[in-house]
């Protein structure tokens, strides 16, 4: 970063917003002690969503540094962690807290000694490169959903956190919630017999990018925030102020997110492939809706499961249909026909699914155990590759056969150029940009 920038953003941050820009050399290196037992967070992206993961990881973790390339949202983060930490030392709560230190580049969070882990909260276009630089550090991930942005980005995702042997959490956090854990494993025990259909409920494929130029924002980085993603100018459709505290909605638009369909897919199809005990895997071919249809895709697994992006009427939600009846289940309801199915009590001997109730502190747990979390990086990849290859077959719109083992499209040279990111010049997963 170029000093003359650097010293531009410090001397804007401390004036309108009150505090200080850190650069690297400053914090300690080679000898520095934590100062408690408990593992450090940095976070990286810390807007509404990370706001949220912060109160998730507030009481279990130290989150001790934050970055961003909006300085408003890293001040409001930065004043909600310290209020929380500054009460807790009054309480005697986690003494050995000494502070937070917010950084404008992520990659000094990565490079921080005393920092053993990253939550990732960021537009889908930045994950694959800040996961792979996370690890390839060392630094064990926690990266919001859909995990990747393209399938080969996934991939590469799941390589960095096995040559690095990092403990790699994927958000969707659904897998840590009893009804949807319960609803699998009936589906797993045969509960409702053979299944022959899965319906998931989810939004649509996302659209090319045409928003209106607008003045960025005062402090905003724009040419940071677009990274390695095709540039289109600063809209707040795509970046939102602070004050408005609503999702951003960036994730419409294929240059930056998957749309809808990647967006909730990333927890529905999650679940139905969880349930299809399709974690390692996916479908085989793919049959697209006739005309310009938004849903109505069909997926085929191997053992002959048709899993279809429909609308069934009940919000984003997954249905299960089987030879002795059906099953629906979202964050809402858990309900079967006939009824008594839901209510069914698994036997010990039966398919018991990881059991995790708490999605945070199950990752936090396996980084001291080292064992792989529920949520595990090839899982999230897995599942964001049902949503992405969904909007190949829906750009397309022509049947196509997948090889879920090559995670490649078999003899359809077009659609495999699909499976791959769009960078703009200059960038790539490993470059320092």
């Amino acid at each position: 970063m170029k000093k003359q920038r650097r010293e531009f953003l410090q001397q804007s941050a401390a004036a309108t917003l009150g505090f200080f820009i850190v650069p690297r050399f400053v914090i300690g290196g080679k000898g520095y002690t934590a100062p408690s037992d408990m593992i450090n967070l940095g976070f990286i992206g810390t807007g509404k969503q990370a706001r949220g993961l912060l109160n998730s990881f507030k009481d279990k973790a130290n989150i001790i540094a934050g970055s961003d390339v909006d300085l408003n949202k890293l001040h409001y983060f930065h004043s909600l962690a310290s209020k929380y930490y500054t009460q807790a030392r009054a309480e005697g709560k986690n003494s050995g807290y000494k502070g937070f230190t917010a950084y404008d580049d992520y990659r000094e969070i990565i490079a921080r000694k005393d920092i053993d882990a990253v939550v990732i909260a960021t537009p889908d276009h930045w994950h694959a490169k800040m996961s792979i630089a996370a690890a390839n550090a060392g630094k064990h991930v926690y990266c919001e959903k859909p995990l990747a942005h393209s399938v080969e980005e996934g991939r590469a995702m799941v390589n960095a956190a096995r040559k690095n042997k990092i403990v790699f959490q994927t958000g969707s956090m659904q897998r840590s919630w009893k009804n949807f854990r319960h609803a699998c494993e009936l589906v797993r025990n045969g509960y409702l017999g053979k299944i022959s259909e899965v319906i998931v409920t989810v939004g649509d494929s996302p659209w090319t990018c045409d928003l209106p130029a607008q003045p960025v924002r005062p402090g905003v980085n724009w040419d940071q925030w677009i990274g390695p993603a095709p540039f289109h100018d600063f809209n707040a459709i795509l970046s939102p102020p602070v004050e408005e505290d609503i999702f951003p909605r960036w994730r419409n638009y294929k240059e930056y997110g998957g749309g809808i369909i990647a967006d909730w897919g990333a927890h529905m199809f999650d679940i139905a492939q969880w349930a299809l005990g399709m974690d390692d895997t996916g479908p085989e071919q793919l049959i697209p809706p006739p005309g310009n249809a938004a849903k109505g895709l069909k997926y085929v697994y191997a053992n002959g499961v048709v899993m279809k992006h429909e609308d069934f009427g009940r919000g984003s939600a997954v249905r299960f249909i089987g030879e002795k009846g059906k099953l629906d289940i979202s964050r809402s309801f858990l309900e079967s026909d006939p009824a008594n199915l839901v209510t069914a009590t698994i036997q010990p001997n039966e398919v018991r699914l990881y059991n995790s109730n708490d999605h945070y502190l199950d990752w936090l747990g396996c980084i001291k155990t080292g064992n792989k979390p529920i949520c595990d990086v090839e899982v999230g990849h897995r599942t964001s590759s049902v949503c992405l290859i969904a909007n190949v077959a829906y750009a397309l719109r022509r049947p196509l056969q997948w090889d879920p083992k090559k995670e490649q499209f078999k003899n359809d040279l077009e659609a495999n150029q699909l499976l791959k990111p769009v960078f703009r010049e200059g960038w790539s997963l490993t470059s320092e940009n």
